[in-house]
């Protein structure tokens, strides 16, 4: 089996979140292998929220087509709220991960959920704070995984990006 690796792109808007998305997308990267970490609904003036029929999401708000996009997209998604953070919107491979720091209230030495589910894919403590940080700050993240080759490929891909790479 491969070892997986991450790189790590923090984002100031869901506008720059889906122009990763879309820049990989376009040069033939697999988007299953994409995340993206985000509050959303936080402040907005009007009705927001999303539910799922079957297979399909619909969402609404000012962030709505940004999410709902995304959903059609990447693989699994969620709307959690969490304390001192509020709605904490999470799409991509890194779902399951996410709930199951939830579910079973990993709190990785003081990290809390968000921090639980980083610390779970790897991510060194260190990081977690600054990317926990960032996501209180109503930055995105955008994680993409892969093995050796398939960072190489988004590396070259997200070139004009200040990324971390994580290995392992």
């Amino acid at each position: 089996m491969k070892q997986q690796e991450k790189i790590i792109t923090v984002v100031n808007t869901h506008l720059e979140a889906e122009a990763v998305v879309k820049l990989l997308q376009s040069e033939k990267y697999d988007v299953s292998k994409i995340s993206i970490l985000g509050k959303g609904y936080h402040s907005e003036e009007h009705v927001a929220g999303f539910y799922n029929t079957g297979d399909r999401v619909k969402t609404w708000g000012k962030t709505g087509a940004f999410w709902g996009g995304l959903w059609g997209a990447l693989v699994g998604a969620g709307l959690f709220w969490l304390p001192g953070v509020g709605a904490l919107m999470v799409a991509g491979p890194i779902v399951s991960t996410f709930v199951g720091a939830i579910e079973g209230a990993v709190v990785t030495g003081g990290l809390g959920a968000i921090g639980g589910a980083l610390a779970s894919i790897g991510i060194p403590k260190d990081s977690i704070v600054k990317y926990d940080s960032a996501i209180k700050a109503d930055k995105f993240l955008v994680i993409v995984h892969g093995d050796a080759e398939d960072i190489i490929k988004a590396k070259g891909i997200l070139a004009d990006y200040e990324l971390d790479h994580i290995k392992g």
